[in-house]
């Protein structure tokens, strides 16, 4: 890995790069979970360059990690913000020229959201007016190539709520505190910024299934056959939204994080589905 950092508004970002830069080769831009980080993604990054011969790019969103802090509470549209205002910057400071956004859980919902914003096979240009209310930079964005979302969330389920209420617990006991803290230069803001608006009442609201129709490109999305935040609702809802080309698919043997759980089935859906974009480009 390549370590670095970037600035973007709000401070300094946390950055890894695996494999070609991205004048020599396209990009698999990573975009983390709700308690991820660069580190967290583990050998995955250098598996899918070697898998795709791509280049690989992760970052740390404020608050987790090694990147600058993010002020708290977030709001209930933390995503939308990530996805209109902050990765734009992300990808242009980075040097992206050509990227498949792969997004685990939250930051699977952000790459959804960011795919939508425009015709993203020209790239994202312009002042962008979301549902966060925030206007993003007038930057010229990177050719999207496609997507790729892993236990992406869509809208708010019983199961997933369940669940985060149920880690705030365990976060709570110390054990899964200590895990974090090694991840992340400030545990607390880290995970209360995503526990605390996923329980926030006002989250129920959340819900992107109807820009999902607006994303052009090609369309990868998985999920843990046992999935314990997400039930395969989510993949359905998202096919039957969606306009551009999509594949979905139930990853057997993982629960929420399938790249880590049953990677070889993960990585060999990823790189697949990257050989069918190249083959499609070169007809």
């Amino acid at each position: 890995m390549r370590a670095g950092r970037i600035r973007v508004d709000g401070g300094e970002l946390e950055t890894g790069w695996w494999g070609p830069g991205p004048t020599q080769a396209a990009t698999l831009v990573l975009l983390h979970e709700g308690l991820g980080s660069v580190a967290l993604w583990r050998d995955v990054p250098e598996l899918l360059s070697a898998a795709t011969g791509w280049g690989v790019f992760a970052y740390s969103r404020f608050g987790y990690g090694d990147s600058a802090a993010a002020r708290l509470p977030r709001p209930m549209t933390y995503m939308h913000h990530e996805a209109e205002v902050v990765l734009p910057q992300v990808l242009r400071v980075a040097g992206i020229r050509r990227s498949v956004l792969v997004g685990h859980s939250d930051g699977g919902s952000i790459a959804a959201i960011y795919a939508a914003l425009g015709d993203a096979g020209l790239g994202h240009a312009g002042l962008g007016h979301g549902a966060s209310g925030d206007v993003g930079p007038a930057l010229l964005g990177p050719a999207l190539l496609g997507l790729v979302t892993i236990a992406a969330h869509f809208f708010v389920e019983d199961v997933n709520v369940a669940s985060i209420r149920g880690i705030r617990t365990e976060y709570e006991s110390g054990a899964l505190r200590q895990r974090l803290a090694r991840y992340h230069r400030d545990v607390e803001v880290a995970f209360r910024g995503w526990n605390d608006a996923w329980l926030d009442p006002r989250f129920r609201d959340f819900d992107i299934t109807e820009r999902l129709g607006g994303i052009r490109v090609p369309i990868l999305a998985l999920q843990g056959e046992a999935d314990p935040y997400g039930s395969a609702e989510q993949l359905q809802v998202f096919a039957a939204h969606a306009r551009a080309p999509i594949e979905t698919g139930l990853i057997a043997g993982a629960r929420h994080s399938p790249h880590l759980e049953a990677k070889e089935a993960t990585l060999a859906a990823i790189a697949g589905f990257i050989a069918t974009l190249e083959r499609g480009a070169s007809t």
